[in-house]
């Protein structure tokens, strides 16, 4: 029997969320990601070296509609979020909630911190997670309904995904090990999912010809990644599955869990978290791979957690105070530093002291000789950095740090160069010499990666561009 959808509640639910998302919008400043994407959305493509297009395509849209300002960028992501409010809501009634554990399931996900982190700032997940959720809905519907016209719609979802993240393809692999291991097998044999297969890998065939033709640049930026951080992705994992949307809905997830499992007609998605998991962990990959399927527990969880509407609202409340104080700017920059936040978030750690960053880059190249200033250009170490300098205006910005390594060198008449956050080893192998001029500081004592940093004014050519060029390339 098809279950009534609860509009009012959730839309309700979803729209307040919307509002409270916009009203922030514009507290503490970009984040490093959102810096990034400006730059790419004026390099439109099918591809880059570390995402799809999809993410820096969007925010190439919304500076055209609503203007080049942070809110602006944030409009989207704000979007998105309330939107994966709703389907949360659905894939509840899909599992047989009603509408007390619909509305339970869209307030948890609206207060929840990690969908709050992505609908606050833009970046990839803002837009991953509601297409992960209406895949998982569309599957639901194939699975419960025996309705296999679902798989299609299924398919053209995840076809769509891989514009943003290949990380859709662990729901995949969770799902396939899932109906291998705990069936119906029968599935397997429907010309339905193949079809949706068809699809989602047809609408694929551009981002996947980019990854062909550039010589798999996601997969080195991966191998980058698990090298860099992969220890401490493993060593973190197993907390941050219960920090992503809170202790109490990990808890109401871990019910879900136990629901989707007794039901075999959806225990593959059971099966396919831990499945997940296991990939994640044993490819160093970031914890937050299993978000996706984390919000299908909980959405399952609450069909349960309803049938104790105070305790679940009451132990919701007590979740959502602790995530929206994480997730939100809601304490005031100049108290950031002395809160637990920045240790916890790096959005709100990395979305601090650009403006200052920006002024003292600024004062040491006003500070060279007019000769100078004229050919200087400025090197820096990840794109954040680059991307910030661009926004104030800064001439002959250039970077190794992934896809800004494609966008070329300085030119050759780029004897003097301002330096930063590059590597001694690699900036000496340029220039005969570096010498530190000032010291960033982002005034409101928060630690982050531009914190204390040195800018440092580099002399002398050692070789050309062109020949020195690719070893300042760097994934991370």
């Amino acid at each position: 029997m098809k279950l009534p959808f609860a509009w009012r509640s959730v839309t309700l639910i979803a729209v307040s969320l919307l509002a409270v998302l916009l009203v922030f919008s514009p507290e503490y400043g970009y984040h490093r990601d959102e810096l990034y994407f400006r730059v790419l959305a004026a390099h439109p493509a099918w591809g880059y070296v570390d995402q799809g297009p999809l993410t820096p395509m969007l925010a190439r849209l919304a500076m055209a509609l609503f203007g080049d300002t942070v809110t602006a960028l944030r409009i989207f992501p704000a979007l998105a979020t309330a939107t994966l409010v709703v389907l949360a809501a659905l894939i509840t009634r899909e599992l047989g909630g009603r509408g007390l554990a619909q509305g339970l399931s869209a307030a948890g996900v609206a207060t929840a911190a990690y969908p709050l982190v992505a609908g606050h700032t833009l970046l990839t997940l803002s837009f991953d997670m509601p297409l992960w959720a209406a895949a998982i809905l569309f599957i639901l519907r194939a699975l419960l309904r025996d309705q296999p016209r679902w798989w299609p719609a299924a398919g053209a979802v995840i076809g769509v995904a891989t514009y943003n993240k290949q990380l859709i393809v662990m729901l995949l692999i969770g799902l396939l090990a899932g109906l291998l291991l705990a069936g119906p097998r029968r599935v397997l044999a429907s010309p339905w999912l193949w079809a949706g297969a068809a699809i989602a890998a047809a609408l694929a065939v551009p981002n996947l010809l980019y990854q062909v033709t550039h010589d798999w640049p996601q997969l080195k930026m991966a191998a980058a990644l698990s090298q860099d951080k992969g220890a401490d992705f493993r060593i973190f994992f197993v907390p941050m599955q219960f920090i992503l949307f809170g202790p109490v809905a990990t808890v109401i997830g871990i019910f879900g869990w136990l629901r989707l499992w007794r039901d075999r007609r959806v225990r593959a998605l059971a099966v396919a978290y831990p499945v997940t998991a296991v990939v994640t962990v044993v490819s160093g990959g970031r914890y937050d791979y299993t978000a996706g399927l984390i919000l299908l527990l909980f959405a399952a969880g609450c069909v349960g957690a309803a049938r104790r509407p105070r305790t679940t609202a009451a132990a919701l409340a007590f979740n959502a105070l602790g995530c929206v104080v994480i997730a939100l700017p809601l304490i005031p920059v100049t108290a950031l530093a002395r809160t637990p936040v920045p240790k916890v978030n790096e959005v709100a750690r990395e979305s601090v002291g650009w403006p200052g960053f920006a002024a003292t880059v600024s004062g040491v190249l006003r500070g060279l000789p007019p000769a100078d200033q004229a050919k200087a250009a400025v090197l820096v170490g990840n794109y954040g950095e680059y991307g910030m300098l661009d926004k104030a205006g800064l001439p002959r910005v250039y970077s190794g740090h992934n896809q800004l390594f494609e966008y070329g060198p300085p030119p050759e008449t780029a004897d003097v160069a301002v330096v930063l956050n590059v590597g001694t080893r690699v900036a000496l192998a340029q220039f005969d010499t570096c010498e530190q001029k000032a010291q960033v500081d982002n005034h409101v004592g928060v630690d982050n990666e531009e914190q204390d940093m040195g800018v440092f004014v580099c002399r002398g050519h050692k070789q050309p561009w062109s020949a020195a060029w690719p070893q300042w390339r760097h994934f991370s």
